[in-house]
């Protein structure tokens, strides 16, 4: 397909998703987990401050070590304040992008442009990804999957251009994913 199809999908992707969790820009934040967090953890209300970031590295706080995750957080507090409905928003945003890599690298690996776009359509409107994506403290659920959708990427690119550049990035890639949620 031409390109401006592809741009026309990522469109639409950004619309659908968008009309479907623009509501969360009025959540405030849960009693589950957010308090721990971020509305009650001191490390994140600080921002991106040098304690906090190291603070981000060393802790097992929430029974977890993300960095990313809590670096993420922190930069929220940084941009938005203690506005909740703009720390859901940027779960939205990086599900946004994530379901357009799904669109793109699907259609990369199989060349098949409609059933790349159902995949991602599906991928962007289906019910299991809502608590990640409404959820401020689920961020580490949509950090991880944008990690390793790129780490994906990486992959077929190094595949297809054996280049060590690309194969470096499917390292960074897959390490950062792993600091965003171990699982």
């Amino acid at each position: 397909m031409q390109m401006e199809s592809r741009w026309v999908i990522c469109c639409l992707i950004i619309l659908v998703t968008l009309s479907v969790y623009w509501q969360v820009l009025g959540h405030g934040f849960t009693g589950f987990d957010d308090p721990e967090y971020i509305s009650q953890n001191v490390h994140v209300q600080d921002g991106l401050s040098l304690p906090s970031i190291i603070w981000a590295f060393t802790s097992l706080e929430a029974g977890n070590w993300h960095p990313i995750t809590w670096l993420s957080h922190m930069l929220d507090v940084e941009m938005f304040g203690m506005d909740a409905g703009y720390h859901h928003f940027t779960n939205v945003v990086l599900h946004i992008f994530n379901s357009i890599i799904v669109f793109l690298l699907f259609l990369r690996i199989t060349g098949r442009f409609w059933p790349s776009c159902l995949v991602a359509f599906l991928f962007s409107l289906h019910p299991l990804h809502v608590e990640s994506v409404a959820w401020a403290s689920e961020r580490k659920d949509v950090l991880s999957t944008f990690f390793w959708l790129v780490t994906m990427w990486c992959y077929v690119k190094y595949v297809t251009h054996k280049h060590f550049g690309w194969y470096l990035g499917v390292i960074l890639a897959f390490i950062a994913g792993l600091m965003s949620k171990p699982m």
